[in-house]
């Protein structure tokens, strides 16, 4: 049951389209820590009693000193013309996405409050999919966003990319943007507020849901076994997804354990005598540490009769790799139904 929300953010901007389209964006988020009040005119915010305003956000061509008494505590100003005109108060570029105007909106709330995101529990099974090959060059990394694309369209869904190099440069974070190492770290110096700082760090490709992958591989290599199980156990009980798919490397340290979690594992090769000979060894590990268990559930798969990608990502879901994703998430939901139905 979700709990009430007693936070009240207040938005105002003359801009009507503007606080129009930012209040219907804002309100598809389930997990913020406010209920959102949008104004057009200062007139009308004042007459509606500002007593309970925590946030204030505010377009600069409808900013006055008088609103900095509403919400003295924490008054942001949507910046119109690059210039910052008044001190005291905090600023964010108003023309850019609407996704990146709620994160620093969300960041800057949380370094003033102690809020914690709204626990809402949904009792919903997360399901995680593993993606891993000794082999390299096998199109891992299309299949698992594929996948990820395809389940997002039924299922909230998120794609994790754990490679040393990802590949993919639509998912690659810029030198500004948090990633997966500034996720581990909120995990281990933040868990009060781990909730609502994820929602500052996700990223969007239509309905999927992906953490950017860290900027250098080779920061993998220090993240623990106990770090990442416990990142994926953590995203486990916030129920949000439904699917979380890995793109796992042999980087990570814990790899046969993260492995083990999953409910099924996807392990993509080649057809020739050096990925036979890879493979082969691969499986003779997992039976000396015995880690029998993941062999019982990885589903070999050769998409050698791929000849040709999408160059956009967003093409993943035509053409021959989707084809045969859509047959393969049939039989996952097939099986997932019956293991229900045999629960109840």
């Amino acid at each position: 049951m979700r709990e009430k929300i007693h936070k009240v953010m207040a938005l105002c901007d003359m801009e009507e389209e503007y606080a129009q389209l930012m209040t219907e964006f804002m309100k598809k988020h389930k997990n913020l820590p406010w209920e959102l009040h949008t104004y057009t005119n200062v007139e009308t915010l004042l007459e509606a009693g500002t007593q309970g305003i925590d946030m204030l956000v505010v377009a600069e061509s409808t900013f006055c000193r008088k609103l900095q008494e509403v919400c003295p505590r924490c008054v942001i100003v949507l910046n119109e013309s690059g210039v910052m005109r008044w001190e005291g108060v905090s600023y964010v570029n108003k023309y850019q996405e609407a996704e990146e105007v709620l994160k620093q909106l969300l960041g800057i709330y949380m370094e003033i409050s102690d809020v914690q995101l709204p626990v809402f529990r949904t009792n919903r099974k997360t399901i995680f999919i593993g993606n891993y090959s000794p082999v390299h060059r096998c199109m891992q990394t299309s299949f698992a966003i594929t996948m990820s694309l395809m389940l997002a369209e039924s299922h909230p869904t998120l794609y994790l990319n754990f490679e040393h190099y990802a590949g993919i440069a639509e998912l690659l974070p810029d030198m500004q943007t948090l990633d997966m190492a500034d996720l581990l770290y909120f995990l281990n110096a933040q868990k009060d507020k781990f909730r609502l700082r994820m929602q500052t760090i996700l990223k969007h490709k239509g309905r999927l849901a992906y953490i950017p992958p860290m900027k250098s591989g080779q920061n993998l290599l220090g993240v623990t076994a106990e770090e990442w199980l416990g990142l994926l156990q953590k995203i486990e009980e916030l129920e949000e997804y439904e699917y979380v798919v890995l793109d796992l490397g042999e980087s990570m340290q814990g790899l046969f354990e993260i492995l083990r979690m999953c409910t099924q594992v996807y392990t993509l090769t080649r057809e020739d005598r050096i990925a036979r000979s890879k493979l082969l060894q691969y499986e003779h590990v997992l039976a000396l540490y015995e880690y029998g268990d993941v062999l019982g559930k990885t589903k070999r798969l050769s998409l050698s009769h791929i000849q040709k990608l999408p160059e956009e990502l967003e093409q993943l879901t035509k053409g021959d790799m989707a084809d045969l994703v859509k047959g393969i998430l049939a039989s996952l939901e097939e099986e997932e139904e019956g293991e229900w139905n045999m629960q109840n």
